[in-house]
């Protein structure tokens, strides 16, 4: 299987991005699965440090390891928002793609200290490992708010990336760029878009000549993520949205099955609910006409 810097790498060649969907089941995880190979796309699968206590962190590993015997489509295992480096050794030693190694709460100056850390340990256990870093603040929890605090003020600006990217050694850069964690109620009802800072997304992709990730893209304006793309983005993370569609699928099994009570008569539906925004969110990312600005060269 190709590892998964090439496939990132071949994507922005192709002008288009890698979709990241997380997962806390297996229903979550088939759909997305099933929805790559329908597409014939690669995909990554993440699992926050609270996903992983749910799931089980050598599990989820060897679940993946199981789909990858298939030899269908690429599909990467990404630990997601992890906060301490006992953590991100463990993922790593589980077999895990990638690490998002987030110290974005702390100073950033402390930030790049110990993001440098980590970047020595996981590549010591694995070189191939990719660490991503993150910097800025986009809030916290994949979960439909009353309301999100502003975070304009604690976006991320190219002279931080540039800085962090070379002082860390980091793969992988997550910028705040207008994006945020979870969905309000208008978005979920479909009258409210989140927006992106799309020239900060250039001026951050060409200062920091390193792989962009936009986390929180969960109710983001369709040409918002094409111009992301287009402007450097190459992994797009959707929690909020598949967390929806799984209960959303839960209560129309119900509804439609209101005496059924074997699981898997009633999974199914919700795989499909899932499956649908899962469909949805990768032809939108693998759209070759994303690819309308020049990417400048990545960080080695």
């Amino acid at each position: 299987m190709q590892q998964l810097r090439s496939v990132l790498e071949e994507a922005q060649s192709n002008g288009v991005a890698v979709g990241h969907f997380n997962i806390s089941d297996w229903i979550l995880l088939k759909a997305v699965f099933a929805s790559a190979q329908e597409l014939k796309v690669p995909v990554i699968v993440g699992a926050s440090e609270g996903e992983r206590a749910y799931l089980g962190v050598a599990q989820i590993a060897a679940l993946v390891r199981s789909l990858r015997e298939e030899q269908s489509v690429p599909i990467f295992l990404n630990a997601d928002h992890t906060h301490s480096l006992d953590s991100a050794i463990a993922a790593a030693k589980a077999g895990f793609d990638s690490i998002v190694y987030d110290l974005s709460a702390l100073p950033f100056d402390e930030n790049v200290k110990k993001t440098r850390h980590g970047v020595e340990a996981l590549k010591s256990i694995n070189p191939a490992i990719l660490v991503e870093g993150e910097i800025g603040n986009i809030g916290t929890g994949s979960e439909i708010h009353e309301s999100v605090p502003d975070h304009s003020k604690d976006l991320s600006t190219p002279e931080e990336a540039k800085q962090f990217v070379e002082s860390t050694g980091v793969d992988i850069l997550a910028p705040a760029v207008g994006n945020t964690h979870g969905m309000l109620q208008t978005m979920v009802q479909g009258s409210v878009k989140k927006r992106l800072d799309l020239r900060r997304i250039r001026e951050i992709k060409h200062a920091s000549r390193s792989l962009l990730t936009l986390h929180g893209g969960s109710g983001t304006d369709d040409h918002d993520f094409q111009d992301a793309i287009a402007a450097g983005i190459n992994i797009i993370h959707i929690n909020t949205e598949l967390r929806l569609a799984w209960r959303r699928g839960l209560e129309a099994a119900f509804a439609k099955k209101p005496r059924e009570i074997v699981p898997y008569k009633l999974l199914p539906i919700a795989e499909e609910s899932i499956k649908e925004v899962v469909l949805d969110r990768l032809r939108l990312f693998n759209q070759p006409e994303t690819q309308s600005l020049a990417q400048p060269g990545l960080h080695q």
